[in-house]
């Protein structure tokens, strides 16, 4: 086959091999952000960029134009696809492209710090999968096509692909790990079976590949570092160190809490103060999605809380309400989420960018934005009476999510046992404190350990089956399971994460007890809608909290409404304070819905940074092993082998043509090669290879001794950096002896 066309094959297998290499990284990016259309334009950037590479190269333009023409293409197309706006004829950028490009990666970075995956693709988002993975594209085109170092681009992938697999615990993806294996092989056998002829390795196209090489690591490294943000975000959720000194506690907006609940200390992560005549609940977050796996925070509209005043709640014009004010000074919580107590209708104080979603009245900003943040919060909290919540039901209008479906394939203990315990029960408010009851009743009991222990230490329709056959859980198996039996009977739940009442400082501030609340106070707890009425909580976790009871109109005095009642409501919990949960004496057992104080969890970090040590630290370590094993063998070819490897790693040619006594010889003029040992190991190569009584093929102490004396003669001469790179990514194991690769640099 001719030089010219062995070369085109050669580059179109290599384009195509790392188009299905960049494929295979996008297997396990798929548990961090849920599928969409964003998937087609993952695929589809990386394929035309590296087909317009490819048309480019057969053109015979200089490699620098290659890369400048891919990284405009690239330019215009993320232009014209999320900044269509902001460009002039839709493609090219211009100022109001700068302008809104931050503010965009804001928004993405938010999104990924606030969020739990998998995350919703949204705009921000997409363009940042998108963007960075032709941005990689780019820069592994040039390492790989036109640099040719294969090596260098499958780390890449391996890291790319391997981050979100550490950010997402689950179990081992076979088909993942077989596609990255698969295509990180395909692309170093493309490569190794690529040809090129001496003069055009030789030629200023190819010396100015290798001189580019270096600026396409650093960029594919950026772009590898953008992608392994948006991997690990959701790990860390919105978690930051606290300022000054001491531990921050971080508030996961999900209930996978086992492990965080069981390394809780009594540490004060906020204080509080209101004049209600209760201490509220306060919440951070709500969860209504239900896969029957993981419960999903809800994902709602929301408006920036400075523009304008907070929607009124919403309720039947004959429900009471009385209007509290809290002040919460936060100590250590460096969180995105404000705790509010429930409904808050204005919060007043709070410094930085705060947004507010009014179907579920809460608060959210940056990472970590909670840190020294003091603010009052005036919520509108309606008070039903037993009679009127009893001629209420469960369900109605304002429900924007679905909150009352229980996954197919649920086990069917959810639903009997539901209706086991209520079936005395007249009313859906009656229902649901006849479970409240049977929760907080002798046959169950609050453990921390008894879940791991039995094996169900978890949030899905089989811990819930595993906890309501055991009786022995925490708060996310109480929560997890009085939401599902209420939804088994038509009616529509939430879970809530937020702080359970704290306790009592003995401190008293213009008028108002203060309030200690600790990270042990993290928790969660369930809500059902009520029609007319709003969501009402429950507490069903045994030991914990005030159980949820309404007085019936004629043993109490309501306050009269302190706001205008209108058609739709919402209502808050509001308990009697707890006792002090750090008091041996009230035997009260402490609960939580995130980690509580300790110090910033490094170990995603850790792990993220040993496995790109341990990727990185492969090719070296295959190296010594191959060397190794060419040293155990002992031979005249082993020995001989030893030293071209070490040619091929220093960057020398190894061309098939020169004899072994000519190749000795440019070795010691080029190499650095001591010329004695030299001498002696092409003697016992020409003896093996002509003499009539020399097989060659049994062990050759003093051939290998020479072999390994030239290796270190020849790594002496090299500078200290490519030593360092000759040990660490030996392109011998990728290139062999006498191949179209290994020929580039011999003279014409």
């Amino acid at each position: 086959m001719p030089p010219r066309e062995r070369r085109r094959r050669g580059e179109l297998r290599l384009a195509v091999a790392l188009w299905l290499g960049i494929l295979s990284t996008l297997v396990p990016l798929t548990r961090v952000v849920q599928s969409g259309s964003w998937l087609w334009g993952a695929i589809a950037l990386p394929f035309a960029l590296l087909a317009l590479g490819y048309g480019l190269r057969r053109l015979r333009l200089p490699v620098i134009v290659v890369t400048l023409v891919e990284l405009a293409v690239w330019t215009g197309a993320v232009t014209a696809v999320f900044f269509p706006a902001n460009a002039l004829l839709g493609v090219i950028p211009t100022g109001g492209l700068v302008e809104a490009l931050p503010r965009t990666i804001a928004a993405a970075s938010t999104f990924i710090a606030d969020g739990v995956a998998p995350l919703t693709p949204t705009q921000p988002l997409v363009f940042l999968i998108v963007a960075s993975l032709g941005l990689l594209t780019v820069a592994l085109d040039h390492v790989v096509v036109t640099a040719r170092m294969p090596l260098l681009a499958s780390v890449a992938l391996v890291a790319v692909w391997l981050i979100p697999a550490i950010a997402v615990p689950a179990g081992v993806d076979v088909v993942a790990f077989v596609l990255l294996a698969a295509s990180v092989l395909l692309l170093i056998r493309a490569e190794t079976r690529t040809r090129e002829t001496p003069s055009a390795a030789a030629s200023p196209r190819a010396v100015t590949a290798r001189a580019g090489g270096v600026a396409a690591v650093a960029t594919s490294i950026g772009a590898v570092a953008i992608i392994a943000a948006l991997a690990v975000g959701p790990t860390l959720q919105a978690s930051v160190p606290a300022a000054g000194f001491g531990t921050s506690t971080m508030i996961d907006p999900s209930l996978d809490l086992g492990k965080d609940l069981r390394r809780q200390d009594g540490a004060t992560v906020l204080t509080l103060r209101t004049d209600g005549t209760s201490v509220p609940y306060l919440r951070v977050a709500t969860l209504s999605l239900f896969d029957g796996t993981v419960w999903q925070p809800d994902r709602t509209s929301t408006v920036d809380l400075s523009a304008a005043p907070l929607e009124p709640v919403e309720l039947s014009a004959d429900i009471a309400v009385v209007q509290t004010r809290t002040t919460v000074a936060i100590k250590n919580l460096a969180s995105a989420y404000a705790p509010v107590p429930y409904p808050a209708t204005e919060v007043d104080g709070l410094t930085g960018a705060w947004q507010f979603a009014p179907y579920n009245r809460t608060v959210a900003g940056a990472a970590g934005a909670t840190q020294g943040q003091q603010y009052t919060v005036v919520s509108d909290i309606a008070q039903p009476t037993l009679e009127q919540i009893r001629a209420s039901s469960a369900g109605g209008a304002g429900l924007r999510i679905d909150v009352d479906s229980i996954p197919a394939g649920s086990p069917p203990i959810i639903a009997r046992l539901a209706r086991q315990v209520t079936a005395q029960a007249a009313t859906d408010y009656d229902k649901l404190i006849a479970l409240q009851d049977w929760f907080r009743g002798p046959e169950f009991t609050y453990s921390l350990d008894a879940p791991v222990q039995d094996g169900f230490d978890g949030q899905g329709v089989d811990a819930v089956a595993a906890f309501l056959q055991a009786k022995t859980g925490y708060c996310v198996h109480f929560a997890g399971a009085f939401a599902l039996m209420a939804r088994s009977l038509g009616m529509p739940t939430r879970i809530v994460v937020g702080f359970l009442p704290g306790s009592f400082t003995g401190q008293v501030i213009d008028g108002q007890r203060v309030i200690d609340v600790t990270g042990r106070q993290l928790h969660a707890w369930p809500e059902v809608y009520f029609r007319g009425i709003g969501w009402v909580p429950f507490e069903p976790t045994k030991g914990l909290g005030t159980e949820t009871r309404f007085d019936s109109a004629a043993s109490t005095a309501t306050t009269p409404p302190t706001t205008s009642a209108t058609p739709e409501a919402t209502t808050a919990p509001t308990t009697a304070p707890t006792a002090d949960v750090n008091d041996p004496q009230q035997g009260a057992q402490t609960d939580a819905a995130g980690s509580g104080p300790t110090l910033i969890d490094l170990r995603p970090l850790l792990s993220i940074l040993g496995a790109v040590i341990v990727v990185a630290a492969l090719p070296g370590v295959a190296g010594a092993v191959r060397r190794l094993m060419l040293r155990r063998r002992g031979t005249v070819t082993a020995a001989w082998r030893l030293v071209q490897d070490t040619a091929i790693d220093a960057g020398l040619p190894v061309p098939s043509s020169r004899s072994p006594r000519a190749f000795g010889a440019f070795l010691v003029s080029a190499g650095g090669a001591p010329a004695t040992p030299m001498s002696q190991l092409v003697a016992a190569v020409e003896r093996a290879n002509y003499a009539a009584d020399a097989a060659g093929a049994g062990p050759d102490t003093a051939a290998m001794s020479a072999a390994v004396g030239i290796r270190s003669a020849m790594l002496a001469a090299l500078p200290a950096a490519r030593r360092a790179r000759v040990v660490a990514l030996p392109w011998s194991l990728v290139v062999r002896p006498g191949s179209g690769l290994a020929d580039r640099d011999a003279p014409a």
